[in-house]
């Protein structure tokens, strides 16, 4: 993998976004950014009180992620990981936008499975009640989309064992 290659694992809530991007930014020796950490307040209280965001929320928190992004990708940047549920092709192609190297790595599993994880999790603020929301946003990756697809099934240290021997199976971009 090229060592300037910038990582977005996506997917729904609960799917294990920030643990799997952590070991993967680890066994990878690249910085890691958690998604979250990108949204303005606003967002963060309406997502705390139950509320979907909608694109106009997202545009500013997908542009600050470009940035961080922007700056991994470029001469000298080195890579990394960040974590953001980029549920929308559009999302995606805002992110490629400002990294065109991007990779996406989609965290998939089955909606009970999530559903499980997201009710014993603590200290988030996204509340289990978004689900809905996130599986009604949420479009796959497609086939002209570089990425792939992991299952979220096992120990967080199996799915990022499965999303490394994928992304070592990906071309590397040329830059």
């Amino acid at each position: 993998m090229s060592s300037q290659r910038v990582i977005v694992v996506m997917g729904v809530a609960g799917t294990g976004k920030t643990t799997v991007g952590r070991l993967l930014a680890e066994a990878l020796a690249l910085p890691y950014a958690e998604g979250d950490a990108f949204h303005p307040a606003s967002n963060v209280a309406k997502m705390s009180a139950g509320t979907p965001l909608d694109d106009a929320d997202r545009l500013p928190w997908l542009d600050a992620i470009g940035d961080w992004m922007r700056e991994r990708a470029g001469l000298g940047g080195g890579g990394g990981v960040v974590a953001a549920s980029s549920l929308k092709r559009s999302y995606r192609d805002r992110l490629r936008t400002a990294a065109p190297g991007a990779v996406f790595v989609h965290l998939t599993g089955e909606r009970p499975l999530i559903e499980r994880r997201m009710a014993a999790r603590t200290g988030h603020f996204m509340p289990a009640a978004l689900l809905d929301s996130q599986f009604a946003t949420l479009e796959p990756l497609q086939e002209d989309e570089p990425g792939l697809a992991v299952d979220v099934s096992g120990p967080p240290e199996e799915i990022t064992e499965r999303a490394l021997a994928a992304l070592r199976r990906l071309p590397i971009p040329e830059n």
